[in-house]
């Protein structure tokens, strides 16, 4: 009896390392061509205003500068960028690609100098004058609200959208509650994704193919292609975007920016290659931005902590314009509030308002981690005051596998999105694991004592994660004459293995060893069309889409073999790339199917949830607001793992990225609009000594009934609850000392503030 492949399961180790570990990875850093000018951005030092006068002279009288593109020019209308989800309301505040007369954001692209080399360029930059009238700057969500100060006068509001999540009777389920937890105001800081690689593009125009290349690709490469066809009055397929090696995405690396547009413009303009990497700063200030939100809400509870309902109003301070997807933050934030918990009767308002900031878009778990801040800060709170164990008011109201599927809130205006549901599973069992690998009980007794100067508190949090984002994504595989088999995927690459995993599930499918399969991925030059990755997409749509290359691809090998043996095909065995008779003949792949190709699709708009508890244990520290987070754990089950060592690490890489949120990670903005962030020295992100206990399990007890693989998107939901049971261990820590932090970040300078205001009133963010 031969032995079956067993990939998909196992911990591989992952391929695409061999070739990082020995310097032979190809970022756009790496890229260059002969002739290439380099680009350098002028962006308004000013929040809100309009140009008077650009004087380029000085410019380009430096040696080595070749041109200074403004917005004049580009003839005719300037061009916005296009929504990946438009909805009725959010057309007038798209993004122009370059200001024309007015910038609205300090950071805004006003020009582009092209010259022998980056330096040149940068130097170039300082020598333009840039003439602004200023107008008053719109920074927080109140003045924003007010509409005294309007960034877009044509539309009479600096409220972009309002997303309405609905779900059974709010009104009447308050009416009758025992208990109403009232008028709770909670606040997550603005903050960016932060990968480790900047963002780069190296655009080339062939004029004589009048074809565009762009290299730098992240994410969104098929959806880039399309928009950048259309802005630039080509044929789709006079585009490609071509992806190289990737230093993270994180959500907001990938998706179509300005500087897409203008270093294409650029090289089709001037018939040059032209290569542009942001710097740190530049990157604070360019880059799409995410988690400001506030809210204003209320939740009923019978008198057993069994929720009834939640209202209320949040508020999403989306920037200076609607990205390309800058609305899945403000919608995910009113449907996913109610997170894994049974609440039957929902009625939010989250409104998104533009303000003199740099522009917001996705950051991992978007609106679901605000949003799951914001519920277990009230469960908390609501537990304490019903008299109620923390975890008996979570296990009670949490979803189980006989509820399955149990539908969200629905959401209007609708973004294209097909009303969702939880797919399986039980959450009281990861909740059940949370407790035991967390030691809760035996740690009971700390809660609130001081002990060496230092109060302990512990803290639990439940989240879902919605992932494996359709509607479709396509994969192509062909046998080589090695007998090896190339398979091509839409998904992208973006730090997360997916060459690994992809390459187990194909392995698997092919009964092939994993040497023999080879994965390219990404490239607009692969496939006819493909989606990318976000929302974590790319094993589930990815993976499922190989699975059908792979079914389709062994179908014709076994009729090509059967033809080769005079058999009927129905009588061929195919394994280990060899196609057997029943009287023992073979023929191995290579001989018969050479140049054999297949295409695979997977179409779903189902998402995935995979779905998890969090507990912390923490150690704080009064006189100096500093906490120590001596445990965390995290529990989740992703319905199947492919390779339990890459989940392994996206799911502590993300729990770690939300401790970094919790306690360091701030863009400030003074009143004038100015960012006081520039460097990394000013924005703190974790390392890894800083938090050196994190435990995670993964669990695959609900395979996922939507796709073949039984998998579910697991990338984001280790981040989704991290500010809810930290600033919850904090909150029991300090109980004593009558603190209930209620608006992130908890850095210790802002931690010990708290602790000296303790119980008096104060003003909320």
């Amino acid at each position: 009896m031969r032995t079956l492949n067993t990939y998909i399961g196992s911990s591989v180790e992952r391929v695409e390392d061999a070739r990082f570990l020995r310097g032979r990875g190809e970022y756009i850093g790496d890229l260059n061509r002969d002739g290439q000018w380099h680009a350098a951005f002028l962006r308004s030092p000013v929040a809100h205003g309009r140009i008077r006068a650009i004087d380029t002279s000085a410019a380009l009288a430096m040696p080595g500068v070749h041109a200074v593109v403004t917005a004049a020019d580009i003839e005719g209308e300037i061009p916005t960028i296009p929504f990946r989800r438009p909805n009725p309301t959010i057309g007038p505040y798209a993004q122009p690609i370059i200001a024309r007369e007015k910038v609205r954001y300090v950071g805004e692209p006003v020009a582009v100098v092209l010259a022998d080399s980056a330096e040149f360029a940068e130097d170039a930059v300082q020598e333009i004058v840039l003439d602004i009238e200023p107008l008053p700057a719109v920074v927080d969500r109140h003045t924003a609200a007010a509409d005294t100060t309007l960034l877009f006068e044509e539309t009479g509001s600096n409220i972009a959208s309002v997303f309405v999540a609905d779900k059974g009777d709010a009104e009447a389920a308050f009416r009758d509650a025992a208990y109403v937890l009232r008028d709770q105001e909670f606040s997550t800081q603005r903050q960016t994704a932060l990968p480790m690689e900047t963002r780069g593009l190296l655009a080339e125009w062939d004029a004589r193919a009048q074809r565009l290349t762009m290299s730098g690709a992240a994410k969104l490469p098929f959806f880039n292609r399309k928009t950048m066809a259309a802005m630039m009055g080509l044929k789709e397929q006079a585009v490609d975007y071509i992806e190289l090696d990737v230093g993270g995405g994180f959500g907001a690396r990938g998706e179509f920016y300005p500087e897409d547009f203008l270093t294409a413009f650029a090289a089709r303009k001037f018939n040059r290659p032209i290569k542009w990497v942001e710097d740190r700063r530049e990157h604070f200030s360019a880059i799409g931005h995410s988690r400001e939100a506030a809210c204003k809400v209320d939740m009923a509870f019978a008198s057993d902590g069994t929720i009834l309902g939640l209202r209320g109003e949040l508020y999403v301070n989306i920037g200076a314009y609607v990205r390309p997807n800058g609305m899945t933050p403000v919608r995910n934030a009113a449907q996913f509030m109610s997170g894994p918990y049974r609440i039957p009767n929902i009625h939010l308002e989250a409104h998104a308002l533009v303000s003199n900031k740099t522009p917001s878009g996705t950051y991992r778990g978007p609106g679901r981690y605000e949003g799951c801040f914001f519920t277990e800060r009230m469960l908390h709170i609501a537990a304490r005051e019903l008299g109620l164990d923390p975890l008996t008011i979570r296990r009670r109201n949490l979803l189980t596998q006989e509820e399955m599927p149990y539908p969200l809130a629905p959401v209007l205006p609708s973004d294209g999105r097909a009303e969702t549901a939880c797919d399986s599973g039980d959450h009281r069992v990861t909740f059940d694991r949370c407790v035991v690998e967390a030691k809760w009980h035996e740690k009971a007794h700390l809660q609130g004592k001081l002990v060496d100067g230092r109060y302990h508190g512990i803290g639990i949090g439940c989240f879902i994660e919605g992932g494996a984002s359709g509607p479709q994504e396509n994969a192509r595989m062909q046998v080589e004459p090695d007998g090896s088999v190339s398979v091509y995927a839409g998904s992208s690459a973006i730090g997360q293995g997916l060459e690994t995993i992809l390459a187990q599930i194909a392995a698997d499918a092919l009964e092939l060893p994993l040497e023999r399969v080879r994965i390219y991925h990404g490239s607009t030059t692969y496939l006819h069309e493909g989606w990318g990755s976000y929302g974590s997409r790319g094993t589930v749509m990815g993976g499922s889409a190989i699975l059908d290359a792979a079914n389709k691809l062994l179908e014709k090998f076994r009729i090509a073999a059967a033809a080769r043996l005079d058999l009927p095909p129905d009588e061929v065995r195919v394994a280990d790339g060899v196609a057997r008779a029943p009287d023992g003949r073979s023929v191995p792949l290579a001989e018969v199917a050479t140049g054999l190709a297949a295409d695979g699709s997977f179409k779903n708009a189902t998402p995935t949830y995979t779905y998890g508890t969090a507990a912390a244990h923490v150690a704080v520290d009064a006189k100096t607001g500093h906490v120590e987070v001596i445990d965390y754990v995290v529990v989740d089950d992703v319905g199947r793992i492919v390779n339990p060592l890459t989940l392994h690490g996206q799911v502590m890489g993300a729990a770690v990225q939300g401790l970094g949120s919790v306690f360091g990670e701030d863009l400030v903005y003074d009143e004038n609009g100015q960012l006081l962030v520039g460097s990394l020295a000013d924005y703190v992100i974790p390392v890894a000594t800083d938090y050196p206990h994190v435990h995670c399990v993964s669990m695959e007890s609900y395979p996922s009934p939507t796709n073949p693989l039984g998998a579910k998107g697991a990338g984001e939901g280790g981040i989704i609850p991290v500010g809810g049971v930290v600033s919850n261990a904090i909150a029991a820590a300090l109980t004593s000392l009558g603190v209930e932090p209620r608006h992130l970040p908890l850095s210790p300078p802002r931690l010990w503030a708290l602790i000296q205001t303790a119980g008096k009133p104060s003003a909320h963010p």
